[in-house]
């Protein structure tokens, strides 16, 4: 599958330095993850990284700034490929987006000599691009997110179809959002460990100082393609300060 995989994350307190900014290490975390996500669905194998060509740190990213990792596979091999990653910076109330970090990642995948990658397709246009007014975002499950049947934890479902809405809501109005209600919740199938989580958020109704928000969360089986609506939710987020919209 072509085109571009993001990875939408928050700068919180506990991953900056005592200068306020991003550390190196966490952005590399998050190039690193991107790239993954990409060779797998491209690749439909498990995957390792291999290397990790020159990475250039252009601009700092700060606490309370949203950052986007975006990759995109560049190169197939017969069992490497190559996934470009630019991360960029994003200020919440402004929306002025930054380059801060840009590197090549290569993966290998296993398997032996009889795995085979699929050429390079591509770059999606028109219907098969993204759908506009629509965020999507991905992520992956972890052991750590999930329970004895290892399935994920409904509270990080929560919290991955909260942060979002509240990005979803942010971006369209660049103001100070918070959640005031969750409307509905429904949990369709449960997600596994090592599956890609993909939410896709959509204002669904503007008020005066309020979005309603509706958000899907995808489960993908990395090696399979399998894809299924897992969970889905409305959320209604509310600037907390008393200017218009718009201005």
């Amino acid at each position: 599958m072509a085109g571009v995989l993001r990875l939408i994350d928050m700068v919180f307190p506990g991953d900056t330095n005592h200068h306020g900014t991003l550390f190196g290490g966490v952005a590399l975390a998050h190039m690193d993850k991107v790239a993954f996500l990409a060779a797998s669905r491209h690749g439909r194998a498990p995957f390792v990284t291999a290397a990790s060509e020159r990475i250039d740190f252009a601009a700092p990213a700060l606490k309370g700034e949203l950052i986007e990792a975006a990759g995109r596979v560049v190169r197939v091999g017969t069992r490497s490929l190559d996934i470009e990653v630019e991360l960029v910076a994003e200020a919440l109330l402004s929306g002025e987006r930054r380059l801060c970090t840009r590197g090549r990642f290569t993966l290998v995948a296993r398997g032996g000599a009889a795995t085979r990658l699929p050429p390079l397709a591509p770059s999606p246009t028109g219907s098969e691009a993204e759908p506009e007014g629509v965020l999507v975002m991905a992520d992956m499950v972890f052991p750590p997110q999930t329970n004895h049947y290892g399935t994920l934890f409904g509270g990080d479902a929560l919290r991955m179809l909260g942060k979002a809405a509240f990005i979803a809501s942010t971006r369209d109005t660049r103001k100070v959002m918070v959640m005031a209600a969750s409307d509905r919740v429904d949990f369709a199938t449960p997600i596994h460990e090592g599956e890609m989580v993909e939410l896709a958020a959509r204002i669904i109704m503007r008020g005066n100082r309020s979005r309603r928000v509706r958000v899907e969360l995808w489960a993908e089986d990395l090696l399979s393609a399998a894809r299924r609506r897992a969970a889905s939710a409305e959320f209604v987020m509310v600037a907390t300060a008393p200017a218009h919209f718009g201005k």
